[in-house]
């Protein structure tokens, strides 16, 4: 996902869309999109969009009365992977993080503390939100500093899972 469009804007067609790109405006290097909930997605095609505010605003093709904008209101917004500019060697997109079991080797033992839900940026540094899951040590949330080489240690997309060096009492 790089966004969510939250409501409409104004009476022709135009809905506001929080951008989850860094920086906002990066969602507007896009030209295909896709709409949706919980993996339901359609196409959707904006004609204009530009940034407003603390956000960006857009108006749907073919879209152009309120009450119709409406119905797009509160979908996730997203585009092809293919689409997404690679990255360097050990970057990650939050979405590649997102249901990696993360196992803590503090103390040299190995616990499972969860699975990452979702990030939140932060003014620092972003930050995992880890929930419990199947085989979990506890059904604690826990907030731990996406800061590799630090709290962050091997990250295996592959093996479906992340290293960290985190105290389980936290």
């Amino acid at each position: 996902m790089i966004g969510k469009i939250t409501t409409v804007y104004g009476v022709k067609g135009w809905v506001k869309i929080y951008s989850f790109t860094e920086p906002m405006s990066n969602l507007l290097n896009y030209s295909e999109f896709k709409y949706g909930k919980g993996g339901n997605w359609q196409s959707i095609t904006f004609d204009e969009a530009r940034v407003h505010g603390k956000g960006i605003i857009a108006h749907i093709a073919g879209v152009d009365d309120r009450d119709a904008a409406r119905r797009y209101c509160d979908n996730d917004l997203a585009v092809e992977e293919v689409a997404l500019p690679p990255l360097d060697e050990e970057e990650y997109y939050w979405h590649q993080l997102q249901g990696l079991k993360v196992y803590s080797h503090f103390g040299g033992a190995e616990v499972l503390l969860g699975e990452v839900d979702h990030l939140l940026e932060t003014g620092a540094n972003d930050v995992l939100v880890v929930r419990k899951c199947a085989g979990s040590t506890d059904a604690r949330e826990r907030l731990i500093p996406y800061v590799p080489g630090q709290f962050v240690g091997e990250i295996d997309l592959a093996a479906g899972r992340m290293d960290v060096d985190w105290d389980p009492e936290f």
